[in-house]
């Protein structure tokens, strides 16, 4: 159980190679934790607000956060250094490298009578990220993005809104080329798996789908009671792990038992439950499986986050069929 947030959990990242497990929380510092012993390694100390969003690029050496004092910022990994820093007109909401790291995008709340805004950036080196002029930047008017991967070959980016609406974005012009309405309420996460055919959605709505990242159909949905807030595939099963439980507003009325805190394991393809893991006192806010699959992770609204390593019985289930 590792705890050095005061504040609850917004989200957790592991890299690449998963020796290294990145959280942030409503509080102003993110924290970068060994995964291996829960050892917190160091703190990125210079934002003044609730940090919402983070992103660590696929070699380990630059990180991102995003947050409510209205600046992005890009960090040294090794060092906890500041490279770079993006101011904007409202809270930083999401953030996320390309795949090779040259290009970061994020966007912005609506508020403060400022519309919601994607942007595209240089991330190569400190003069092109604090420069800040952006490569691209696409308006949504609609409903304000609320997560955001990059899609197929970095050509395209995929934002979730908090209408449920998800929206394919080309990058050569700027415009969307396809948006789904398949959830009713906000789309609180979503995450590809290994091979970034495919990802999945965590919903207000209860339930979690399994999109094509190019076409953005839907191939599964896994059906829970309350909202889900962070979902997660397994690099080497095909098993879903979710996370959620009540609203944060209405967690101190009821027992753990009530609020339905435990994340659950659902397979992949047939769509059923076959596991669920107790743990927090609130909601998770934000769930990871480890690279190798071996153990998961949970940030809740406690504050605390929790890694858990399977058990050999885990890795022998297997479903008749």
């Amino acid at each position: 159980m590792l705890q050095g947030h005061e504040r609850a959990i917004t989200q957790i990242k592991y890299n690449r190679e998963g020796d290294l497990l990145f959280s942030s929380a409503k509080d102003i510092t993110p924290n970068v934790w060994y995964s291996l012993n829960g050892e917190r390694l160091g703190t990125y100390n210079g934002h003044t607000g609730a940090v919402w969003c983070i992103d660590v690029d696929w070699k380990t050496t630059k990180f991102l956060s995003g947050a409510a004092d209205n600046t992005l910022r890009l960090w040294d990994v090794a060092t906890g250094v500041e490279i770079g820093n993006i101011s904007s007109n409202s809270a930083v909401r999401t953030c996320s490298f390309s795949y090779s790291a040259d290009l970061a995008s994020y966007s912005t709340d609506q508020a403060m009578k400022q519309e919601c805004e994607i942007f595209i950036v240089d991330a190569r080196n400190d003069e092109s990220f604090k420069s800040s002029a952006p490569i691209l930047k696409m308006t949504v008017p609609d409903s304000k993005v609320t997560s955001l991967i990059w899609g197929t070959l970095d050509h395209t980016i995929i934002t979730g809104h908090e209408n449920g609406s998800i929206t394919q974005w080309d990058l050569r012009t700027g415009k969307s080329i396809e948006t789904v309405k398949d959830h009713q309420g906000s789309i609180n996460d979503m995450q590809k798996n290994r091979q970034g055919t495919m990802f999945v959605t965590a919903s207000k709505d209860h339930t979690s789908k399994l999109f094509d990242v190019d076409d953005l159909s839907v191939h599964k949905v896994y059906v829970t009671e309350r909202p889900v807030n962070s979902a997660s595939l397994s690099p080497i099963y095909d098993h879903v792990v979710l996370g959620g439980g009540q609203d944060a507003m209405d967690v101190t009325t009821t027992a753990a038992q009530a609020g339905k805190f435990d994340a659950r394991f659902f397979h992949v393809i047939f769509e059923e439950e076959f596991a669920r893991v107790k743990g927090h006192f609130g909601p998770i806010n934000s769930l990871a499986f480890h690279p190798d699959g071996e153990s998961f992770s949970t940030g809740g609204e406690d504050g605390f986050i929790r890694v858990q390593s399977f058990d050999p019985s885990y890795k022998e289930f297997k479903f008749d069929y």
